[in-house]
């Protein structure tokens, strides 16, 4: 005997959400498909840290200060923080649109732009908003199907829509938008700061090597164990990598801090949106460096709108199970209640006695019962 049974798998949204995206740990972890330069960035910060930190740290702990090494791990951990919560986190996608809402849409901009005859261009599909005086156009997205919002923008890298997009980043591996902008400006900051002081350190611990055995032969010194000898060429190693990424990573900083200051973004800036030929204000402005600041730095953060961790649940197909036999499997359930009415009948049930047998049901008795013999009783005899 089979049973058939309908299982439901539960499915979270992450896994049936559109676009190029990647996700860990049950849809906590959000980031972009191309994480190899993401990987190349772990490997310079870690690397180079690793070995301020084995070698010139010690040295400097104890010829200088013992806050240099407290300092510069200060430095690390919140750049490697900033890093991972940029990195990891929603940047502000757009959920796309739903069948039903694509068609009311749709219906909508027929309604408003009418039917247009064949072979004539169909008029581009914007709506003009307000904006503190202001008119802002928002523009339709024909992959996700929705009116894009103000600021936003579609990140062909990640095929998402991202609200208040200002780039796609691939050395943090992920979008730059509305929800990690704030940490991906302090991720260069503190890197900014840690690359000029390892940097500065560096020279620092050369300098105070060569006033004691000379530069050449600080070069020339062999890798030994600490405090006669030290790594020298490790540490000019690491000069050499502070020095290139020093003025990418400072002049990324500084561009940024220009664009904070204005409250704009990197996309507006490219595209010159504010500072084209209109000439057309910002109207995101309030006109005040620190007001600017406080917006995009200290301001709410709005919650995701990806419910990336929802639940779907999805029935799959029946399929045939063995019933086992068993009495609790095999009777049905009023089969075990007729027992149980059985039972209860046989105990309150009145109890007839039965009536006393004669002496010829007694014989006739005897007589049906096998294995016993006959013997004539005398009255028998006498009749006889």
């Amino acid at each position: 005997m089979s049973v058939m049974v309908a299982r439901k798998k539960v499915v979270r949204k992450w896994e049936k959400l559109p676009g190029r995206n990647t996700f860990c740990c049950d849809g906590r972890i959000m980031m972009a498909r191309q994480k190899g330069i993401f990987y190349l960035t772990l490997f310079l910060i870690l690397g180079t840290c690793a070995l301020f930190f084995a070698f010139e740290c010690r040295y400097l702990a104890v010829q200088l200060s013992p806050a240099i090494p407290v300092f510069a791990a200060v430095l690390f951990l919140f750049a490697m923080a900033t890093l991972l919560r940029t990195s990891f986190s929603d940047p502000g996608v757009i959920p796309r649109a739903l069948p039903d809402e694509a068609a009311f849409i749709e219906m909508e901009i027929e309604a408003t732009n009418g039917t247009v005859p064949q072979g004539q261009r169909p008029p581009p599909r914007i709506k003009n908003f307000q904006i503190n005086n202001q008119i802002v156009k928002l523009k339709y997205c024909y992959t996700c199907k929705i009116f894009r919002p103000p600021r936003a923008s579609h990140c062909s890298i990640c095929d998402n829509c991202v609200e208040r997009f200002d780039h796609h980043c691939p050395w943090v591996g992920n979008c730059v938008g509305k929800r990690n902008y704030r940490y991906f400006y302090l991720f260069i900051l503190s890197l900014s700061l840690l690359t000029i002081y390892i940097f500065t350190f560096n020279i620092v611990y050369v300098a105070l090597k060569s006033l004691k055995i000379g530069f050449l032969n600080t070069l020339k010194e062999t890798p030994g164990t600490y405090p006669s000898t030290s790594l020298t060429v490790l540490t000019v190693l690491e000069v050499l990598i502070c020095f290139f990424t020093l003025w990418s990573v400072v002049g990324l900083t500084g561009f940024h801090t220009f664009l904070v200051a204005l409250n704009q973004t990197t996309n507006e800036d490219i595209k010159g949106s504010w500072t084209g030929k209109n000439r057309v204000q910002n109207p995101y402005s309030h006109g005040n460096i620190v007001k600017n600041c406080c917006e995009v730095l200290c301001g709410p953060l709005p919650p995701s709108v990806l419910d990336r961790r929802g639940i779907l649940q999805q029935e799959e197909s029946t399929a045939q199970e063995p019933c086992p036999r068993g009495p609790s499997a095999a009777e049905p359930t009023d089969a075990l209640l007729r027992g149980v009415f059985r039972q209860v009948t046989a105990v309150f049930s009145p109890q007839v006695p039965a009536p006393p047998l004669s002496s010829v049901e007694m014989s006739e008795e005897k007589q049906q019962m096998p294995g016993e013999l006959l013997v004539p009783s005398q009255d028998a005899g006498q009749a006889e």
